[in-house]
């Protein structure tokens, strides 16, 4: 484990963690702690400046960062980095210091007739130090995004990024360790035991972003001490397709949302329901669409490579685990080329006629390959859909405006994206989150300054009040203003 200072934490001697590497994060933590206690509200021109410092690191190592990226995935495409790593972070910052000075004013609440002049207020406050773990499929977005939402909302914070994405976590400490000061923004590195005890810190807030199965460890050991958390995690995104849609046009938006760094997105469409009619019309359009963006595989920079073998050999086994429970595979590979193991690519993978026993449609995917199921009715894809664990993103084609609302209405999800997919989550003014096995809590937007905010309520009595008229010894009097606060 090793904290952003200048003297890196010395190695364990048995290899592994030490006692002294922990001691020194509890220790960035304790003066966190302090720091936050000596300037527990910092002005708005204190985390403008934050924020303008997170801007020139994202702007100064805009190149770095996605080569970074890269190095760590095998090969990722620069220009999708560049499209949901630096542009997205530049336009969310941006928004947040354009509104961060009216979210930061307190704002007035109702008080009743019988308690007035009085007057009463919520006052957004810091929570104090927040904790940040973030994943690997958007190591720095996922990083940075959540910390600039802490620190608009007055905090410090603690970033422990992913031990999958190892350069871009070394170059994050690096250029974090740079332009803050350790008080208010440190990294933390290391691998899961270091987030394992990362997450047993007494933060006064925890933001994890990454699978179901370690969100619920995360959330177990954040509850030793009471402390609360914002999972941002996964789960089976669906694409509903109606009828009425033109198929080639859905079917272009899924191919570009599903083959965005080759699936690896918790927002990524894990599975298409259509129409039996325009089953094998949608075959033929994702197919014909994917074909059109990735004309070769093996060396296009534009297709991106699984992020580590782990990963790589698990979509590999889902994929053979359909094809064996009868799943007919539909390799999308127009130029007929070997991809080496070695690079880790997958050519784009249909699978048809799956069921239920498959993995495939069990786990949340997270890679190039996308079941198509057919389905009789609307209603039969509403209730496919509700029969399993809410998802973080739902996506349905229409333009028929009560279609639309009764989809929405009729099935829960973290976020919806209506004839597209994955572009609710670039809407800077849109909360992001999950519902139930999907995620709790939500950023982005004011709900991130909300999020990392006490809403504290204030009353504040005037000089003038009638709160002796309520005071004891009671009698009579008393008897008559309850009766006419009761309406009698």
């Amino acid at each position: 484990m090793q904290i952003a200072t200048d003297q890196p934490a010395r190695p364990a001697a048995n290899g592994g963690r030490g006692d002294e590497e922990f001691h020194a994060v509890e220790g960035a933590f304790a003066r966190m702690k302090a720091a936050h206690r000596s300037d527990p509200m910092p002005s708005c021109e204190q985390r403008m400046a934050w924020l303008d410092k997170l801007l020139g690191i994202i702007r100064q190592y805009r190149n770095e960062i996605a080569e970074a990226i890269s190095d760590d995935f095998g090969h990722r495409s620069l220009h999708e980095t560049q499209i949901a790593e630096i542009f997205t972070l530049i336009t969310g910052i941006r928004y947040i210091k354009k509104n961060l000075k009216s979210w930061m004013r307190p704002t007035a609440r109702h008080v009743m007739l019988p308690m007035r002049p009085a007057s009463a207020r919520v006052f957004p406050q810091p929570l104090g130090v927040v904790g940040v773990i973030a994943p690997w499929n958007y190591p720095f977005q996922l990083a940075i995004g959540p910390v600039a939402a802490a620190l608009a909302a007055g905090n410090r914070v603690m970033l422990k990024p992913s031990e999958y994405t190892p350069r871009t976590a070394l170059l994050l400490r690096r250029v974090i360790r740079d332009a803050f000061e350790p008080e208010v923004l440190t990294v933390v590195t290391g691998g899961a035991d270091v987030a394992a005890d990362f997450s047993r810190l007494p933060f006064d807030h925890l933001l994890f972003t990454g699978s179901t199965h370690v969100g619920r460890s995360v959330m177990r050991a954040a509850a030793e001490n009471l402390t609360p958390v914002t999972l941002e995690l996964g789960g089976k995104s669906p694409v509903l397709v109606p009828e009425s849609f033109p198929t080639a046009r859905a079917a272009a938006r899924i191919a570009s949302g599903k083959w965005f760094n080759a699936g690896q997105a918790c927002i990524a469409p894990d599975y298409v329901l259509v129409p039996h009619g325009q089953f094998d019309a949608m075959v033929e359009h994702i197919e014909k669409s994917v074909s059109k963006a990735y004309p070769t595989l093996a060396k296009n920079p534009d297709y991106t490579s699984i992020a580590n073998e782990k990963h790589h050999a698990r979509i590999l086994g889902l994929i053979e685990d359909a094809v064996a429970h009868g799943a007919r595979k539909l390799e999308i590979n127009p130029a007929g080329e070997r991809l080496d193991p070695a690079e880790r690519k997958i050519a784009p993978t249909l699978l048809l006629g799956v069921s239920d026993e498959m993995r495939v449609m069990q786990e949340e995917i997270f890679g190039p390959v996308l079941p198509i199921i057919g389905y009789e009715s609307l209603e039969q894809a509403i209730e496919y859909v509700n029969d399993r664990p809410r998802p973080l993103a739902l996506y349905y084609f229409d333009h028929d405006r009560a279609r639309v609302q009764r989809v929405l209405e009729q099935t829960v999800s973290g976020g919806a994206c209506i004839n597209d997919t994955l572009l609710h989550f670039a809407v800077d003014d849109l909360p992001f989150g999950g519902v139930g096995a999907s995620g709790i809590g939500a950023y982005h937007g004011p709900e991130g300054f909300e999020t990392f905010s006490h809403r504290k309520g204030v009353f504040y009595q005037s000089r003038v009040n009638a709160a002796a008229v309520m005071a004891p010894p009671y009698g009579l009097r008393v008897d008559k203003m309850l009766e006419l606060l009761a309406g009698k």
